[in-house]
This record gives C-alpha cells, sequence and structure tokens, in this order.
C-alpha cells in the first residue's frame, strides 16, 4: 500500500493481547465511571442515582485493582521505557498535527515495536499515567470512604475540595476521550490506529527506525 507521499506501508506486531485487553477495559471503564458520575453530580438521569453510586463505587474500585495491575505489567516488562519523555522532534510532530496532516505529510516520527509513542504521545500518556490518573483514584477512593477519614487521620481534609478535585479530573478525562477519539481516526486509513488495538497489527510508514534518527538528531546538536 502507498500513501500520498509515496512511503511504502509495512505491517507490523504493535501491541499485544495484554496491551489490547487493557486498553479496551480502561475505556469501558472510564466510560462507565463517566456516565455514573455525571449522573451522581445531577447532571442527567439515567440510572438513577442509588444505582448510579453502586455501580461509580464498585467500578472504581475494579479500575484502581486493573491499574495495578498495568503498573505491574509496565514496570516488570520494560514497557515503561516507552513513556520516558524525550524533546527530540517535538516541534516537528506538534508542527505535523497543526499543518502536515491536512496537507498528507508523512509523520515525522512513525511508529515501531521499540518506540510505540511519538514525543508528544509520550508526554501526554506519562501526563495521564502518573499525574492524572492516580489523582482521580486517589481522590475517588477518599470520597468512597468519606465516612472513615476521622478514623484514617484525615479528618482535616475538605469534602469539597475533595469532590471539586474528582470532578475537575473527570472532565480533564473526558477531554482527554474526545482528543483520542479523533486522533484513532488520523491515521493512513479512518479505521488504521482502531485496527491495531484489535488485532495488534498496524501498517506503518517503512522510514528509518527510531533508533536512527535519535542518532541524527544528536549529531546535528552536537
Amino acid at each position: 500500500m502507498e500513501t500520498n507521499n509515496t512511503c511504502k506501508m509495512v505491517n507490523i506486531y504493535l501491541y499485544s493481547r495484554y496491551e489490547r485487553f487493557w486498553h479496551w477495559l480502561q475505556s469501558a471503564l472510564i466510560i462507565t465511571l463517566l456516565l455514573t458520575g455525571f449522573e451522581t453530580n445531577s447532571l442527567y438521569s439515567l440510572f438513577g442515582f442509588q444505582r448510579a453510586a453502586e455501580v461509580h463505587n464498585f467500578v472504581g474500585i475494579s479500575w484502581l485493582i486493573a491499574f495495578l495491575f498495568f503498573v505491574f505489567w509496565v514496570m516488570t516488562t520494560g514497557e515503561w521505557r516507552q513513556y520516558i519523555p524525550t524533546s527530540k522532534k517535538m516541534v516537528l510532530v506538534v508542527r505535523y498535527y497543526l499543518y502536515g496532516i491536512f496537507r498528507g505529510e508523512p509523520h515525522p516520527v512513525p511508529k515501531r515495536k521499540e518506540a510505540k509513542h511519538n514525543p508528544l504521545q509520550r508526554i501526554v500518556y506519562l501526563i495521564l499515567a502518573a499525574c492524572l490518573l492516580p489523582i482521580q483514584m486517589v481522590s475517588g477512593f477518599l470520597f468512597w470512604g468519606y465516612n472513615s477519614w476521622s478514623t484514617w487521620g484525615l479528618g482535616w481534609l475538605s469534602l469539597k475540595v475533595v469532590a471539586t478535585v474528582h470532578l475537575a479530573g473527570a472532565f480533564a478525562i473526558l477531554s482527554f476521550l474526545v482528543v483520542h477519539v479523533y486522533m484513532i481516526t488520523t491515521g493512513h486509513s479512518l479505521t488504521a490506529h482502531s485496527r491495531a488495538m484489535i488485532c495488534g497489527w498496524e501498517e506503518v510508514e517503512e522510514r528509518d527506525a527510531i533508533g536512527e534518527w535519535e542518532v541524527k538528531a544528536r549529531a546535528k546538536s552536537a
């Protein structure tokens, strides 16, 4: 298959079964949490407040447990390297998404098994996984255990502050989902990225390996 920029496409195995399972499981859990969480904030009525609260609490605890397993997997398989932030080609990636993508230009950082995320994705996913999601889980857990705060020695906490942080986090995650769904459609075909997260295989542009452009970038800056 050829793209408009004449780059040859090759099919590579990017995502393991666990990665795909975790992606879709977390997607289902987060969507459920958003639906039930916004309902408990009286934004609409879908399940009923009591039912929504019960489902939200159960799914929230399930998400926390699943996330801990994911962290264990990332740390023991070496996949944590995929999230190491880098500024190499960052400007080119930002330019691509703001301008180049609409002109059919090739992506400045093609995906590879050893580098699945471009510089912009690395920073976004690192902030999401290391900051936003943990804050959301901790604030949710505190909200859930409100009646035990005194026992836990947390009587000094403000319920209003915890609730505000949790709600703000929910809107931040919702914003990420909207952008994420849009970005899924920006592959060489409308379903290229989503297909990869279903079967594990994705067609990518056959160009320099990720290690080669890193070496070139270092050579130019030397």
